[in-house]
């Protein structure tokens, strides 16, 4: 069942909008003396089709029709008093907060594209940190550096390095273990790396390897060449993530200053 100050918050958000950014042009349909403008209608019919459906005669009909709903149900909300309730105003507001923030969001990207050159370096500069080799790794992980000597001796005495993870704190893989799985070097901290690719097949760390989590003992089980992925299978994410890095920037740089109080 639909939550009623939900939709309330839905028509009213289309009020505000309507009455703002898109008020401008004529009427598209009226509704009970309400005009219903046309750049409305035109958001609607670029939505749909934007998913794929053909700019047809029946497109616009069911778009119209569409709106008329929405107006005669925004009409019965205001007459419910809803567009009076903070807590309903406060869901519009913060819907039409989101919904421009975004427009202004995609119009900032559209402005600042990112280029193939940028995204290539940061490829290579990935490429370049994962290195070219993967490795199956087990590790145990405790909270004091006696612990871990003590674990160690148990392994030279010819305890097994699965059942002596069980005292692992690392919940990810106490239960497996301790596997890591397979993974680059790059993909741990630089005090855990340099000791893994530092170790022989079977072998283990023979001091504690210490990090900021704790206190770890490596074991090496197998390593394989690392194949990365090609550039163009990437780039969606790496844009993404570029995307991302620019659009907080930006966001640093209108904080930084920003008066708050």
């Amino acid at each position: 069942m639909h939550n009623p100050s939900k939709l309330a918050a839905a028509l009213l958000i289309g009020t505000m909008l309507s009455a703002s950014a898109l008020a401008a042009g004529n009427a598209f349909v009226t509704v009970n003396g309400v005009a219903v403008s046309q750049t409305m209608a035109n958001v609607f019919i670029a939505e749909q089709k934007a998913q794929g459906a053909p700019d047809t005669p029946e497109l616009k009909n069911a778009v119209r029709e569409e709106l008329i709903r929405r107006e005669l149900l925004l009409q019965e909300a205001k007459k419910a008093g809803l567009d009076k309730k903070p807590d309903v105003a406060a869901q519009a507001e913060a819907a039409r907060q989101a919904f421009f923030v975004r427009a202004y969001v995609q119009e900032y990207v559209k402005k600042n594209p990112i280029g193939d050159a940028e995204l290539k370096a940061q490829y290579e500069t990935i490429k370049a940190q994962l290195g070219n080799t993967e490795y199956k790794a087990r590790h145990i992980l405790v909270k004091d550096e006696a612990d871990a000597k003590a674990i160690i001796d148990n392994l030279k005495k010819g305890a097994k390095f699965e059942e002596l993870a069980k005292q692992s704190i690392d919940p990810g893989s106490k239960d497996n273990g301790g596997s890591l799985d397979w993974a680059s070097a790059g993909n741990f901290v630089k005090p855990f790396s340099d000791a893994l690719t530092g170790l022989t097949k079977g072998k283990y760390t023979e001091t504690p390897v210490k990090t900021d989590f704790g206190y770890h003992i490596i074991m090496l089980e197998d390593t394989r060449p690392l194949t990365v992925p090609a550039f163009e299978e990437i780039k969606p994410r790496l844009l993404q993530q570029a995307q991302g890095q620019q659009i907080n920037k930006m966001v640093d740089a209108l904080r930084a200053k920003a008066k708050v109080e």
